[in-house]
C-alpha cells in the first residue's frame, strides 16, 4: 500500500545515462523482484517494495491517464513506452523513460510484467509536464469517475494538434 504520509517536494534525483532501473511485477501489479538502481533512486529498501503495489512510487503529478493507457496496452499483450515522474521514499523524485513489457508462460497467457528505466531527457521532460499538468487539472477538476475521460481527452486534443499518435509523439521526444 502507498505511504500517504509522504510529502511531495523538490528534491530531484537525476538517472544517471547508461543507468538502469529494473523491476517486475505480477499480473495485479505487486512488486516482485527490484534492481540494486531501484532501491538507489526510490529511497525504499527492497524489503519495503517486494509484495507493494508499483504505486508506491506514483507521483501525485503523474495524471491517472497515462497509466491507463499503459495497463491497457500491457494487458493487450503489448508493450508500453512513456515519460513517468516517480516518488521517492523520502518525497523527492526522478524522471524516467519507462518500457514496459508483458511477461508470457509457455502457454503465452501474461504471467506479469517487466519495467526497464532509464533517464529522460530534459527535451522531453519539458515537453511532457505541461502537458501532464493539463490532463491532471482536468482529471481532478472531473472527479473520479471521470478522471480518466478527461485525462485522455486534453491528451487526444494535444495529439491532434499535433498529428501524431501518444507512440509517436514519445518516439520524437
Amino acid at each position: 500500500m502507498k505511504d500517504r504520509n509522504i510529502m511531495p517536494n523538490d528534491r530531484e534525483r537525476t538517472v544517471i545515462p547508461g543507468k538502469y532501473i529494473v523491476s517486475t511485477s505480477d499480473r495485479s501489479g505487486r512488486i516482485t523482484s527490484v534492481n540494486d538502481a531501484f532501491v538507489e533512486y526510490s529511497g525504499y529498501s527492497r524489503e519495503e517494495m517486494l509484495g507493494k503495489q508499483h504505486n508506491l512510487i506514483r507521483h501525485p503529478d503523474m495524471p491517472r491517464a497515462i497509466f491507463w493507457l499503459a495497463w491497457n496496452a500491457l494487458e493487450a499483450g503489448e508493450d508500453f513506452y512513456g515519460y513517468v515522474k516517480n516518488l521517492c521514499h523520502d518525497g523527492g523524485f526522478y524522471w524516467v523513460f519507462a518500457h514496459i513489457l508483458p511477461e508470457f508462460d509457455a502457454e503465452g497467457d501474461i504471467v506479469g510484467y517487466k519495467s526497464i528505466r532509464r533517464e529522460a531527457n530534459s527535451r522531453a521532460i519539458a515537453a511532457v509536464v505541461p502537458l501532464y499538468a493539463d490532463m491532471l487539472a482536468a482529471e481532478q477538476a472531473a472527479g473520479p469517475k471521470e478522471a480518466i475521460a478527461a485525462g485522455l481527452s486534453v491528451l487526444k486534443q494535444y495529439l491532434s494538434a499535433h498529428r501524431q499518435s501518444y507512440e509517436q509523439m514519445v518516439s520524437s521526444l
